[in-house]
């Protein structure tokens, strides 16, 4: 059982208020932290942390897994969990929590403005007009009416970035592995080569997952249309940014905008290195594609809602690495939260100690996931704790855990 004012809760990376705010209302002990850590300070800070909260640069590793024998889940206040080992994290009855839309609006307007500032050459005006240089000139500016954009990955923020664009009179086409339903008039290509060739801009917006590692390179930029754009507001490692370098300098590529880095700098004022600083025609922003105030206040609210809601409930509904549970608890019952390792007769043994105990069950509701079972059950306060003792010592017991 977590008593709630003794629930210590860590947060990292200036995460918005509001999640903080969210979580001491439950009477939680929350510390936070500006910065990322890194895998040994994080090892040292965990001990006795019950809830962590990061963004998308500290890496929650199996050693950090390991040495975090109090955690009960973490929340990334942020879209993707790549920066959390899910499976060692699920091995460990360790429930995860993300933020999957909750940033997308600001993730495609900040797309659109660096399509049409690349489209205009903005940055090239700027940058001459502090220089005291007056060049009023349309050579090489367009309006985006009438241009192709290439979506590469038509998930969340690829669909609603398709739509704003048609709506601006750009055609859409998009590239996606998986089955896709198609929005307004956007084309489906069926392959990247075929999106590549057929596009003015192309604009990445694929997953963190190790198979996208070096995704989009040489072979890739080379395929682009000439005097074509290029954006990645996904994640760093996918490009080759030694490659893109090179179709920049030669003229290949007439701009590009880049917000996601292989290596980020850990702070706020720490130097950013990148063979892509210094190009004119390149927009480098560092990694705020979902950074602004409205996106970071409702990633705050609702991630820090969902770690309340799995520590008080038990629910997982949109968990990262847990089968998803959501079950009304009955009044006056106490609430079993049984995580196990997917085997056949786990709901029979657990029912079996219930009733050799002479335990009533109110609720329950089981869900597995690949390795793992979930299962939430409600029963009468009054329950002897050698109960709970057989029910740890099942060989399928990942963690149990009761709510009162």
């Amino acid at each position: 059982m977590i008593d709630h004012d003794k629930v210590r809760v860590l947060l990292l990376e200036n995460i918005h208020p509001d999640a903080v705010s969210r979580l001491e209302t439950e009477g939680y002990h929350v510390e936070t932290v500006g910065r990322a850590l890194d895998e040994d300070e994080l090892i040292e800070r965990i001990d006795g942390v019950q809830l962590l909260g990061i963004r998308s640069k500290t890496q929650v590793t199996a050693r950090v897994l390991e040495a975090a024998s109090d955690l009960v889940a973490i929340g990334a206040f942020c879209i993707g969990t790549d920066q959390i080992d899910l499976s060692v994290a699920a091995a460990r009855g360790v429930a995860v929590f993300n933020a999957p839309f909750s940033n997308t609006r600001s993730v495609v307007e900040l797309a659109l403005a660096e399509i049409i500032a690349l489209t205009r050459r903005l940055t090239e005006k700027n940058a001459g007009m502090h220089a005291g240089v007056w060049d009023k000139a349309a050579d090489g500016s367009h309006e985006v009416r009438g241009r192709s954009l290439g979506i590469v990955g038509y998930g969340n923020i690829g669909t609603q970035l398709s739509v704003l664009a048609e709506n601006l009179g750009m055609r859409v086409y998009f590239y996606d592995t998986a089955d896709k339903l198609t929005l307004g008039n956007a084309q489906r290509c069926g392959t990247l080569d075929e999106l590549l060739e057929n596009s003015d801009v192309v604009t990445l917006h694929v997953d963190g997952r190790p198979g996208n590692s070096g995704f989009f390179g040489e072979a890739q930029f080379a395929r682009m249309r000439d005097q074509s754009l290029f954006l990645n507001l996904s994640r760093g490692f996918v490009i080759d940014h030694a490659a893109l370098r090179r179709h920049l300098v030669s003229g290949h590529l007439a701009g590009a905008a880049v917000d996601v880095f292989p290596e980020e700098p850990k702070g706020r004022g720490d130097e950013f290195v990148s063979e892509l600083r210094g190009l004119p025609n390149v927009i480098l922003t560092p990694h705020i594609g979902g950074s602004t105030e409205e996106a970071q206040a409702d990633i705050g609210g609702f991630v820090a809602g969902k770690l309340a809601q799995f520590v008080g409930e038990g629910n997982t509904t949109l968990s990262s690495n847990l089968p998803a549970i959501a079950l009304p608890q009955q009044p006056g019952t106490y609430r079993l939260v049984h995580i196990h390792r997917n085997m056949p007769g786990v709901l029979a043994q657990v029912n079996s100690i219930l009733a050799e105990h002479s335990v009533n069950v109110e609720g329950q509701l089981l869900s597995t996931r690949g390795e793992f079972g979930y299962l939430l059950t409600d029963i009468g306060i009054d329950y002897s704790e050698i109960v709970l003792t057989k029910l740890r010592a099942m060989k399928e017991t990942v963690r149990l855990r009761v709510v009162r």
